[in-house]
C-alpha cells in the first residue's frame, strides 16, 4: 500500500468481512456514502479528501466461498481527535452493495512514530557499517600513513648502509637494537636515535660509532637477543644493555612497554658480571666522557688488584676462618631469599626491613629515600654508585652477589658478597 507521506499523520487501519462477494469500488463506495452528513460538514469524508486532509483510500479484498474478508486503510492528516471520530464512524456501516457488512477498527498508528523507529533503525545499521568501516578503512589509513612517515624517516648509515634514525649522527647517545623492524617501532614513538646491527657479525659502523657515543644495547627477550649483546660487547664499547619482556620482541613492544625497558636498563659491567662474560672481552678504546666505572681493561685490573687489598686490609678475606657472626648469618638469609629475584632488600639499624626494590632501581632509590637505612642486601652486583650512595647515606653494609668495577672501597661501609658469607 503507497502512502503520501507529505500528507499522512495518522493510518486508519480497519477489517472488513461481508456474507457476499463484493469488490473494492463496492467498499469505497459504501464508505463515502453511509458516513455521508453523520459527521457534519467538518468530517465530510467527500470534503476532506478534496482538501487533501484524509489521503485516498486503500482496500485489499479477497473472495471465498461466497464471503469476502479484506483490509480498508484511510490515510489521515487530521488532528487526533478527529481521526478518532473518524475511524470510529467507519465501524457504523452495515452494508457494502447488497450484502451484509462488518468493519471493525484494528488500530490507529502514528505514521511519524513508525517513520522515526525505522529512521533509528536504519541509523543504526548504517552507524554500524560505519564504524566497521572506520576501525578497517581508516585504522589501515592511519598506519598506511605512519608507516610511510615511518619509512621516509629511516636513514642508511654508514658503509653498511644500516637502517637508522634521523639522529644517529647528532645525539650524544644511541641506541643499538637487532633490525629494521626495531628502528620503526621506536621511531613510531618518537625516538630517532637507533640504529640497527642487522644480524650477528657487529659491523664495524657500530663498533666505531660506540667509540664516542654512550651505547644502549635494545634487544628481543630471548636467547637470541642474549647472544646479540655477547656478540656486541666482545667488539664495541657498551654502555648499558635493556631487554624487552621475556619472549617478546622490541619490534612488537607498545609505548609503555617501550619506555619502561629503557629506564629499567643495567649497566653493561652489571650485565657481563650476571652472564659470566670475561672482563676485558667488552669496551675497547678510549671513549670521550665515559660513564663512571668505564675504565678498559688495563684499569678493570688495577681495580681488582686494589679491591682485594683493600677488603684484606680490613680483615674481610675469607681465608681467615673466622665464623659468621649472627649479623652476619641473617645477612646471609636474606641474600639467601632474593637469590635470582633482582631486588635488593633495604635494613634498618634494627635489621628490619625498610622497602624493597629492583637492582635496576636500587641507586635511585637509595638517593631519594628519607628514612634511616643502616644496609643493603641486593641479588646483583655491587657498584661504584651504590657505594658512593652508602657512603652518602651513612649506610654501613652493602652485601651482593659480587663486587663489580669498584675503584675504590670506603672505609666505612662493610662489603659482603655470596663468597664472604658462605
Amino acid at each position: 500500500m503507497d502512502i503520501d507521506p507529505s500528507t499522512t499523520k495518522y493510518l486508519i487501519q480497519a477489517k472488513l468481512s461481508t456474507d457476499g462477494i463484493v469488490e473494492k469500488p463496492d467498499i469505497v463506495g459504501a464508505i463515502f456514502g453511509q458516513t455521508e452528513g453523520l459527521l457534519g460538514e467538518e468530517l465530510d469524508l467527500r470534503d476532506l479528501q478534496k482538501s487533501g486532509r484524509i489521503g485516498r483510500i486503500e482496500v485489499e479484498v479477497s473472495s471465498n466461498k461466497g464471503k469476502s474478508e479484506g483490509t480498508i486503510y484511510v490515510p489521515s492528516s487530521l488532528d487526533q481527535v478527529e481521526t478518532a471520530i473518524l475511524a470510529s464512524s467507519l465501524e457504523t456501516i452495515d452494508r457494502v452493495g447488497p450484502c451484509k457488512a462488518k468493519i471493525s477498527i484494528e488500530k490507529v498508528e502514528d505514521v511519524r512514530i513508525a517513520k522515526r523507529n525505522k529512521i533509528v533503525e536504519r541509523a543504526k545499521q548504517l552507524l554500524m557499517e560505519l564504524m566497521k568501516t572506520s576501525k578497517t578503512s581508516g585504522g589501515d589509513l592511519t598506519d598506511s600513513v605512519r608507516q610511510t612517515f615511518q619509512m621516509e624517516e629511516v636513514v642508511h648509515y654508514g658503509r653498511e648502509r644500516l637502517p637508522a634514525g634521523p639522529n644517529i649522527e647528532d645525539s650524544d647517545a644511541i641506541i643499538v637494537v637487532e633490525g629494521r623492524s626495531d628502528v620503526l617501532n621506536l621511531l613510531k614513538y618518537g625516538i630517532k636515535n637507533a640504529i640497527a646491527v642487522e644480524g650477528t657479525n657487529i659491523p664495524k659502523t657500530i663498533v666505531d660509532l660506540a667509540k664516542e657515543k654512550v651505547v644502549t644495547a635494545f634487544v628481543d627477550g630471548d636467547r637470541g637477543g642474549e647472544l646479540i649483546v655477547r656478540e656486541l660487547m666482545q667488539v664495541a664499547e657498551v654502555d648499558f644493555v635493556a631487554k624487552a619482556p621475556a619472549s617478546q620482541e622490541v619490534e612488537e613492544l607498545t609505548q609503555k612497554q617501550m619506555v619502561k625497558c629503557l629506564r629499567n636498563k643495567i649497566p653493561a659491567d652489571q650485565f657481563a658480571e650476571m652472564f659470566n662474560l670475561t672482563p676485558g672481552n667488552y669496551r675497547n678504546g678510549d671513549k670521550k666522557d665515559k660513564p663512571h666505572g668505564f675504565r678498559g681493561e688495563r684499569g678493570r685490573r688495577d681495580d681488582d688488584r686494589g679491591r682485594k687489598r683493600d677488603v684484606k686490609a680490613r680483615g674481610g678475606d675469607r681465608d681467615t676462618g673466622r665464623r659468621l657472626s649472627p649479623e652476619q648469618s641473617r645477612l646471609r638469609d636474606i641474600l639467601g631469599e632474593l637469590n635470582t629475584t633482582s631486588m635488593a632488600t633495604l635494613l634498618d639499624g634494627g635489621g628490619k626491613s625498610v622497602k624493597e626494590v629492583h637492582v635496576a632501581k636500587l641507586a635511585e632509590t637509595l638517593k631519594e629515600e628519607t628514612q634511616p637505612v643502616k644496609a643493603v642486601v641486593l641479588d646483583g652486583i655491587i657498584t661504584q654508585r651504590v657505594l658512593d650512595l652508602a657512603v652518602e647515606k651513612d649506610i654501613t653494609t652493602v652485601v651482593g652477589v659480587k663486587v663489580g668495577n669498584v675503584a675504590k672501597l670506603p672505609t666505612s661501609v662493610t662489603v659482603l658478597t655470596k663468597e664472604d658469607l658462605a
